[in-house]
Protein backbone atom coordinates (compact mmCIF):
# COMPACT_ATOMS: atom_id res chain seq x y z
CA UNK A 1 0.00 0.00 0.00
CA UNK A 2 1.08 3.20 -0.65
CA UNK A 3 3.18 4.60 2.47
CA UNK A 4 0.71 7.90 2.22
CA UNK A 5 -2.49 6.51 2.35
CA UNK A 6 -1.14 4.30 5.27
CA UNK A 7 0.20 7.48 6.91
CA UNK A 8 -3.40 9.45 6.18
CA UNK A 9 -5.18 6.05 8.01
CA UNK A 10 -2.68 6.10 10.73
CA UNK A 11 -3.51 10.04 11.67
CA UNK A 12 -7.52 9.33 11.30
CA UNK A 13 -7.42 6.77 13.73
CA UNK A 14 -4.09 8.15 16.07
CA UNK A 15 -3.57 11.94 15.92
CA UNK A 16 -5.40 12.34 18.59
CA UNK A 17 -4.00 9.73 21.09
CA UNK A 18 -0.57 11.36 19.67
CA UNK A 19 -2.12 15.01 20.72
CA UNK A 20 -3.43 13.84 24.33
CA UNK A 21 -0.11 11.92 25.13
CA UNK A 22 1.83 15.29 23.70
CA UNK A 23 -0.36 17.62 26.21
CA UNK A 24 0.26 15.79 29.50
CA UNK A 25 4.19 15.57 28.32
CA UNK A 26 4.13 19.36 27.51
CA UNK A 27 1.41 20.47 29.45
CA UNK A 28 0.59 23.09 26.72
CA UNK A 29 -2.26 22.79 24.08
CA UNK A 30 -1.31 24.72 21.66
CA UNK A 31 2.68 23.52 21.79
CA UNK A 32 1.36 19.56 21.53
CA UNK A 33 -0.84 20.56 18.30
CA UNK A 34 2.06 21.75 17.08
CA UNK A 35 4.47 18.93 17.42
CA UNK A 36 1.32 16.61 16.62
CA UNK A 37 1.60 17.89 12.92
CA UNK A 38 5.14 18.37 13.13
CA UNK A 39 5.10 14.30 13.52
CA UNK A 40 3.29 13.35 10.89
CA UNK A 41 4.91 16.06 8.47
CA UNK A 42 8.35 14.35 9.60
CA UNK A 43 6.71 10.70 9.33
CA UNK A 44 5.38 11.92 5.59
CA UNK A 45 9.14 11.97 4.51
CA UNK A 46 10.92 9.34 6.54
CA UNK A 47 8.50 6.40 6.30
CA UNK A 48 7.62 7.06 2.86
CA UNK A 49 12.01 6.32 2.33
CA UNK A 50 12.37 3.47 5.76
CA UNK A 51 8.79 1.89 5.54
CA UNK A 52 6.35 2.32 8.33
CA UNK A 53 7.96 1.67 12.13
CA UNK A 54 6.81 -1.40 14.04
CA UNK A 55 4.59 0.94 16.35
CA UNK A 56 3.16 4.16 14.61
CA UNK A 57 1.80 5.70 17.36
CA UNK A 58 5.01 5.88 19.63
CA UNK A 59 7.25 6.89 16.95
CA UNK A 60 4.91 9.90 16.24
CA UNK A 61 4.93 10.88 19.93
CA UNK A 62 8.42 10.58 20.66
CA UNK A 63 9.28 12.64 16.83
CA UNK A 64 6.68 15.04 18.30
CA UNK A 65 7.96 15.17 21.70
CA UNK A 66 12.25 15.78 20.18
CA UNK A 67 10.78 18.20 17.76
CA UNK A 68 8.85 20.33 20.78
CA UNK A 69 12.02 19.97 23.05
CA UNK A 70 13.73 21.73 20.22
CA UNK A 71 11.26 24.35 20.00
CA UNK A 72 11.59 25.00 23.64
CA UNK A 73 15.22 25.44 23.41
CA UNK A 74 14.98 27.87 20.74
CA UNK A 75 12.25 29.90 22.89
CA UNK A 76 14.61 29.32 25.87
CA UNK A 77 17.57 30.76 24.21
CA UNK A 78 15.54 33.57 23.22
CA UNK A 79 14.53 34.28 26.38
CA UNK A 80 18.17 34.57 27.68
CA UNK A 81 17.15 30.60 29.20
CA UNK A 82 14.69 31.82 31.27
CA UNK A 83 14.54 29.25 34.23
CA UNK A 84 10.96 27.96 34.67
CA UNK A 85 11.02 27.43 30.94
CA UNK A 86 14.53 25.63 31.49
CA UNK A 87 12.87 23.33 34.19
CA UNK A 88 9.95 22.36 32.36
CA UNK A 89 12.20 21.70 29.34
CA UNK A 90 14.01 19.08 32.00
CA UNK A 91 11.02 17.48 32.82
CA UNK A 92 9.84 17.14 29.32
CA UNK A 93 13.68 15.24 28.50
CA UNK A 94 13.38 13.08 31.06
CA UNK A 95 9.93 11.36 30.29
CA UNK A 96 10.03 8.17 28.61
CA UNK A 97 10.05 8.27 25.34
CA UNK A 98 8.57 4.70 24.42
CA UNK A 99 5.31 4.55 26.64
CA UNK A 100 3.16 1.53 27.24
CA UNK A 101 0.38 1.62 24.85
CA UNK A 102 -1.94 1.32 28.02
CA UNK A 103 -0.75 4.82 29.20
CA UNK A 104 -1.24 5.74 25.61
CA UNK A 105 -4.92 4.84 25.98
CA UNK A 106 -5.45 6.33 29.24
CA UNK A 107 -4.56 9.68 28.11
CA UNK A 108 -6.81 10.71 26.30
CA UNK A 109 -9.33 9.78 29.24
CA UNK A 110 -6.90 12.02 31.51
CA UNK A 111 -7.64 15.22 28.84
CA UNK A 112 -10.90 14.86 28.89
CA UNK A 113 -11.21 14.64 33.06
CA UNK A 114 -8.82 17.84 32.75
CA UNK A 115 -10.96 19.71 30.17
CA UNK A 116 -14.35 18.89 32.22
CA UNK A 117 -12.19 19.89 35.59
CA UNK A 118 -15.03 22.23 37.74
CA UNK A 119 -12.74 25.24 37.47
CA UNK A 120 -13.71 25.71 33.64
CA UNK A 121 -17.03 27.15 33.21
CA UNK A 122 -19.17 24.49 32.40
CA UNK A 123 -20.45 25.56 28.95
CA UNK A 124 -16.66 25.50 27.23
CA UNK A 125 -16.12 21.97 28.79
CA UNK A 126 -17.77 19.82 26.54
CA UNK A 127 -16.68 21.83 23.53
CA UNK A 128 -13.44 22.65 24.68
CA UNK A 129 -12.96 18.46 24.80
CA UNK A 130 -14.34 17.37 21.51
CA UNK A 131 -11.92 20.14 19.76
CA UNK A 132 -8.67 19.06 21.79
CA UNK A 133 -9.76 15.37 22.39
CA UNK A 134 -11.74 14.49 19.64
CA UNK A 135 -10.32 16.85 16.42
CA UNK A 136 -13.74 17.83 16.03
CA UNK A 137 -13.54 21.37 14.23
CA UNK A 138 -14.68 24.42 15.38
CA UNK A 139 -17.13 24.31 12.61
CA UNK A 140 -18.53 20.78 13.59
CA UNK A 141 -18.96 21.48 17.39
CA UNK A 142 -20.86 25.16 16.45
CA UNK A 143 -23.30 23.16 14.74
CA UNK A 144 -23.85 21.06 17.59
CA UNK A 145 -24.20 23.86 19.98
CA UNK A 146 -26.16 25.93 17.57
CA UNK A 147 -23.85 29.34 17.49
CA UNK A 148 -21.12 30.40 15.10
CA UNK A 149 -17.69 29.47 14.78
CA UNK A 150 -16.07 32.46 15.75
CA UNK A 151 -18.11 32.27 19.12
CA UNK A 152 -17.07 28.75 19.25
CA UNK A 153 -13.73 29.19 19.26
CA UNK A 154 -13.11 32.32 21.91
CA UNK A 155 -14.68 30.10 24.21
CA UNK A 156 -12.44 27.01 23.58
CA UNK A 157 -9.59 29.74 23.70
CA UNK A 158 -10.77 30.39 26.72
CA UNK A 159 -10.94 27.05 28.24
CA UNK A 160 -7.17 26.37 27.30
CA UNK A 161 -6.49 29.65 28.90
CA UNK A 162 -8.03 28.76 32.42
CA UNK A 163 -6.03 25.35 32.42
CA UNK A 164 -2.75 27.09 31.99
CA UNK A 165 -3.29 29.82 34.29
CA UNK A 166 -4.75 27.58 36.87
CA UNK A 167 -2.32 24.95 36.32
CA UNK A 168 -5.24 22.29 36.24
CA UNK A 169 -3.17 19.19 36.13
CA UNK A 170 -3.62 16.48 33.46
CA UNK A 171 -4.62 13.65 35.12
CA UNK A 172 -7.87 11.07 36.07
CA UNK A 173 -8.95 12.77 39.67
CA UNK A 174 -9.35 10.43 42.56
CA UNK A 175 -12.52 8.82 43.30
CA UNK A 176 -13.61 11.75 45.56
CA UNK A 177 -13.43 14.23 42.60
CA UNK A 178 -14.54 12.36 39.72
CA UNK A 179 -18.51 12.67 40.62
CA UNK A 180 -18.14 16.68 40.30
CA UNK A 181 -16.69 16.08 36.41
CA UNK A 182 -18.93 12.81 35.33
CA UNK A 183 -22.00 14.38 33.89
CA UNK A 184 -19.81 16.73 31.98
CA UNK A 185 -17.58 13.36 30.86
CA UNK A 186 -20.42 11.40 29.84
CA UNK A 187 -21.82 14.55 27.90
CA UNK A 188 -18.66 14.66 25.84
CA UNK A 189 -18.65 11.25 25.16
CA UNK A 190 -22.24 10.50 24.10
CA UNK A 191 -21.53 14.09 22.10
CA UNK A 192 -18.82 12.32 20.29
CA UNK A 193 -20.99 8.97 19.93
CA UNK A 194 -23.71 10.90 18.01
CA UNK A 195 -21.36 12.89 15.66
CA UNK A 196 -19.85 9.21 14.62
CA UNK A 197 -23.38 7.63 14.62
CA UNK A 198 -24.70 10.38 12.62
CA UNK A 199 -22.44 12.56 11.59
CA UNK A 200 -23.81 16.46 11.57
CA UNK A 201 -22.66 17.16 7.50
CA UNK A 202 -20.38 15.41 4.66
CA UNK A 203 -21.24 12.67 2.86
CA UNK A 204 -21.51 10.15 5.13
CA UNK A 205 -24.10 9.09 7.26
CA UNK A 206 -21.31 7.82 9.72
CA UNK A 207 -17.73 8.47 11.48
CA UNK A 208 -16.71 5.04 12.85
CA UNK A 209 -13.41 6.52 13.99
CA UNK A 210 -15.45 8.96 16.33
CA UNK A 211 -18.47 6.10 17.25
CA UNK A 212 -15.70 3.42 18.32
CA UNK A 213 -13.25 6.02 20.18
CA UNK A 214 -16.90 7.36 22.11
CA UNK A 215 -17.19 3.74 23.17
CA UNK A 216 -13.51 3.01 23.80
CA UNK A 217 -13.77 5.87 26.45
CA UNK A 218 -16.87 4.56 28.27
CA UNK A 219 -15.69 1.05 28.58
CA UNK A 220 -12.52 2.82 30.42
CA UNK A 221 -15.06 5.22 32.50
CA UNK A 222 -16.82 2.23 33.07
CA UNK A 223 -14.02 0.01 34.33
CA UNK A 224 -12.33 3.39 36.52
CA UNK A 225 -16.09 3.98 38.08
CA UNK A 226 -18.88 1.85 37.60
CA UNK A 227 -21.35 4.37 37.84
CA UNK A 228 -25.12 3.29 36.79
CA UNK A 229 -25.47 6.40 34.28
CA UNK A 230 -21.69 5.25 33.05
CA UNK A 231 -22.97 1.80 32.23
CA UNK A 232 -26.71 3.27 30.89
CA UNK A 233 -24.76 5.48 28.55
CA UNK A 234 -22.32 2.79 27.20
CA UNK A 235 -25.48 0.08 27.25
CA UNK A 236 -27.06 3.18 24.87
CA UNK A 237 -24.09 3.09 22.44
CA UNK A 238 -23.80 -0.78 21.99
CA UNK A 239 -27.54 -0.98 21.39
CA UNK A 240 -26.92 1.84 18.64
CA UNK A 241 -23.65 0.36 17.11
CA UNK A 242 -25.37 -3.08 17.02
CA UNK A 243 -27.18 -1.97 13.85
CA UNK A 244 -24.60 -0.07 11.84
CA UNK A 245 -24.81 -2.46 9.09
CA UNK A 246 -28.32 -1.94 8.78
CA UNK A 247 -28.62 1.28 8.34
CA UNK A 248 -27.44 2.15 5.10
CA UNK A 249 -28.04 0.42 1.77
CA UNK A 250 -25.50 -0.67 -1.13
CA UNK A 251 -25.65 2.39 -2.42
CA UNK A 252 -25.09 4.19 0.98
CA UNK A 253 -28.43 5.32 1.31
CA UNK A 254 -30.66 5.65 4.35
CA UNK A 255 -32.62 2.19 5.54
CA UNK A 256 -35.34 3.31 8.33
CA UNK A 257 -35.53 1.51 11.62
CA UNK A 258 -38.34 -0.36 10.70
CA UNK A 259 -37.28 -1.32 7.49
CA UNK A 260 -33.62 -2.86 8.42
CA UNK A 261 -32.60 -6.38 8.42
CA UNK A 262 -32.89 -7.35 11.90
CA UNK A 263 -30.82 -10.29 11.15
CA UNK A 264 -27.82 -8.90 10.80
CA UNK A 265 -28.16 -6.75 14.08
CA UNK A 266 -25.22 -7.80 16.19
CA UNK A 267 -26.45 -10.01 18.92
CA UNK A 268 -23.52 -10.19 20.88
CA UNK A 269 -23.45 -6.04 21.13
CA UNK A 270 -27.21 -6.11 22.13
CA UNK A 271 -26.70 -9.15 24.90
CA UNK A 272 -23.76 -6.73 26.21
CA UNK A 273 -25.85 -3.81 26.33
CA UNK A 274 -28.69 -5.15 27.68
CA UNK A 275 -26.41 -6.79 30.52
CA UNK A 276 -25.04 -3.38 31.82
CA UNK A 277 -28.96 -1.58 31.51
CA UNK A 278 -29.73 -4.69 33.94
CA UNK A 279 -26.86 -3.37 36.60
CA UNK A 280 -28.02 0.17 36.02
CA UNK A 281 -31.94 -0.32 36.81
CA UNK A 282 -30.62 -2.33 39.85
CA UNK A 283 -29.11 0.65 41.52
CA UNK A 284 -31.93 2.79 41.72
CA UNK A 285 -30.06 5.37 40.54
CA UNK A 286 -30.10 5.41 36.45
CA UNK A 287 -30.83 8.57 34.47
CA UNK A 288 -31.34 9.71 31.43
CA UNK A 289 -28.70 7.52 29.09
CA UNK A 290 -30.43 4.32 31.27
CA UNK A 291 -33.91 5.08 30.16
CA UNK A 292 -32.59 5.90 26.30
CA UNK A 293 -30.78 2.84 26.59
CA UNK A 294 -33.90 1.17 28.10
CA UNK A 295 -36.13 2.36 24.75
CA UNK A 296 -33.19 1.25 22.28
CA UNK A 297 -33.52 -2.28 24.05
CA UNK A 298 -36.96 -2.43 23.19
CA UNK A 299 -36.57 -2.16 19.93
CA UNK A 300 -33.60 -5.13 19.40
CA UNK A 301 -36.20 -7.10 21.10
CA UNK A 302 -38.94 -6.95 18.23
CA UNK A 303 -38.15 -9.78 15.33
CA UNK A 304 -40.02 -7.13 12.91
CA UNK A 305 -41.26 -3.77 13.37
CA UNK A 306 -44.51 -5.17 13.65
CA UNK A 307 -43.97 -6.77 17.08
CA UNK A 308 -42.35 -3.51 18.99
CA UNK A 309 -43.90 -2.83 22.18
CA UNK A 310 -44.62 0.91 20.77
CA UNK A 311 -46.82 1.36 24.72
CA UNK A 312 -43.98 0.11 26.56
CA UNK A 313 -41.61 2.71 24.27
CA UNK A 314 -44.16 5.68 25.22
CA UNK A 315 -43.87 4.68 28.89
CA UNK A 316 -40.48 4.97 28.98
CA UNK A 317 -40.46 8.26 26.87
CA UNK A 318 -43.03 9.31 29.94
CA UNK A 319 -40.35 8.58 32.41
CA UNK A 320 -37.86 10.25 30.38
CA UNK A 321 -39.41 13.57 30.13
CA UNK A 322 -39.85 13.74 33.71
CA UNK A 323 -36.17 13.39 34.26
CA UNK A 324 -34.69 15.50 31.35
CA UNK A 325 -37.32 17.77 30.12
CA UNK A 326 -36.53 18.16 26.38
CA UNK A 327 -38.30 19.15 22.98
CA UNK A 328 -36.31 16.43 21.27
CA UNK A 329 -37.16 14.06 23.89
CA UNK A 330 -41.52 15.34 23.06
CA UNK A 331 -40.46 14.67 19.85
CA UNK A 332 -39.62 11.37 20.06
CA UNK A 333 -42.33 10.11 22.21
CA UNK A 334 -45.16 11.79 19.92
CA UNK A 335 -43.59 9.44 17.39
CA UNK A 336 -44.21 6.61 19.69
CA UNK A 337 -47.39 7.72 20.67
CA UNK A 338 -48.13 7.82 16.60
CA UNK A 339 -47.34 4.11 16.18
CA UNK A 340 -49.18 2.94 19.60
CA UNK A 341 -52.11 4.84 18.83
CA UNK A 342 -52.56 6.86 15.18
CA UNK A 343 -50.44 8.86 13.40
CA UNK A 344 -53.09 11.91 13.83
CA UNK A 345 -52.34 11.93 17.33
CA UNK A 346 -48.72 11.92 17.17
CA UNK A 347 -48.92 14.39 14.16
CA UNK A 348 -50.92 17.02 16.58
CA UNK A 349 -48.16 16.66 19.35
CA UNK A 350 -45.45 17.24 16.83
CA UNK A 351 -47.64 20.47 15.39
CA UNK A 352 -47.49 21.36 18.94
CA UNK A 353 -43.82 21.34 19.51
CA UNK A 354 -43.15 23.20 16.57
CA UNK A 355 -46.05 26.39 16.96
CA UNK A 356 -44.30 26.85 20.70
CA UNK A 357 -41.00 27.44 18.41
CA UNK A 358 -39.46 24.60 19.94
CA UNK A 359 -37.21 22.83 16.79
CA UNK A 360 -38.12 24.42 14.46
CA UNK A 361 -34.50 24.24 13.00
CA UNK A 362 -34.46 20.84 13.58
CA UNK A 363 -34.59 18.93 10.65
CA UNK A 364 -35.91 15.58 12.30
CA UNK A 365 -38.64 17.54 13.47
CA UNK A 366 -39.61 18.51 9.83
CA UNK A 367 -39.15 15.58 8.62
CA UNK A 368 -41.15 13.17 10.93
CA UNK A 369 -44.12 15.65 10.33
CA UNK A 370 -43.70 15.07 6.92
CA UNK A 371 -43.55 11.06 7.21
CA UNK A 372 -47.35 11.18 9.46
CA UNK A 373 -48.55 13.35 6.86
CA UNK A 374 -47.17 11.29 4.12
CA UNK A 375 -48.77 8.34 5.47
CA UNK A 376 -52.29 9.90 6.25
CA UNK A 377 -52.45 10.84 2.63
CA UNK A 378 -51.79 14.81 3.00
CA UNK A 379 -49.42 14.51 0.32
CA UNK A 380 -49.37 19.16 -0.34
CA UNK A 381 -48.81 19.08 3.72
CA UNK A 382 -45.94 16.51 3.45
CA UNK A 383 -44.35 18.32 0.60
CA UNK A 384 -43.65 21.05 2.54
CA UNK A 385 -43.16 19.72 5.87
CA UNK A 386 -39.88 17.53 3.69
CA UNK A 387 -38.89 20.44 1.69
CA UNK A 388 -38.27 22.58 4.79
CA UNK A 389 -36.78 19.42 6.50
CA UNK A 390 -33.63 19.08 3.34
CA UNK A 391 -33.68 23.37 3.66
CA UNK A 392 -32.07 22.16 7.16
CA UNK A 393 -29.65 19.23 6.79
CA UNK A 394 -26.14 19.17 5.82
CA UNK A 395 -25.90 15.52 5.68
CA UNK A 396 -25.57 14.25 2.00
CA UNK A 397 -27.30 10.53 3.17
CA UNK A 398 -30.09 12.38 4.77
CA UNK A 399 -30.52 15.01 1.89
CA UNK A 400 -30.70 12.25 -0.75
CA UNK A 401 -33.43 10.13 1.65
CA UNK A 402 -35.88 13.60 1.98
CA UNK A 403 -35.29 13.96 -1.89
CA UNK A 404 -36.48 10.44 -2.88
CA UNK A 405 -39.75 11.33 0.06
CA UNK A 406 -39.87 14.14 -2.42
CA UNK A 407 -39.99 12.41 -5.89
CA UNK A 408 -42.06 9.77 -4.36
CA UNK A 409 -44.83 12.59 -3.56
CA UNK A 410 -44.53 14.35 -6.80
CA UNK A 411 -45.36 10.68 -8.46
CA UNK A 412 -47.89 9.78 -6.12
CA UNK A 413 -51.80 9.67 -7.62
Amino acid sequence: MDPRLVIENIYRSESRKVFATLVRLLGDFDLAEEATHEAFTVAMQQWSADGIPPNPTSWLISAGRFKAIDAMRRQARFQNLQPELIRRLGEIEGQNQLLAEQEIQDNRLRLIFTCCHPAIDPRIQVPLTLREVCGLTTEEIARAFLTTPPTMAQRIVRGKSKIRDAGIPFAIPDSTEIPARLDSVLSVIYLVFNEGYSASSGESLTRVDLSDEAIRLARLLVDLMPDPEAMGLLALMLLHESRRVTRLDADGDIVLLEDQDRSQWDQALIVEGREFIQQSLRSKRFGVYTLQAAISAVHSEARVALETDWAQIVSLYDMLLRVYPSPVVELNRAVAIAMRDDLAAGLALIDGILDRGDLSDYYLAHSARGELLRRLGRSSESRSAFQRALSLTKQAPEQRFLQRRLHSLDNSP
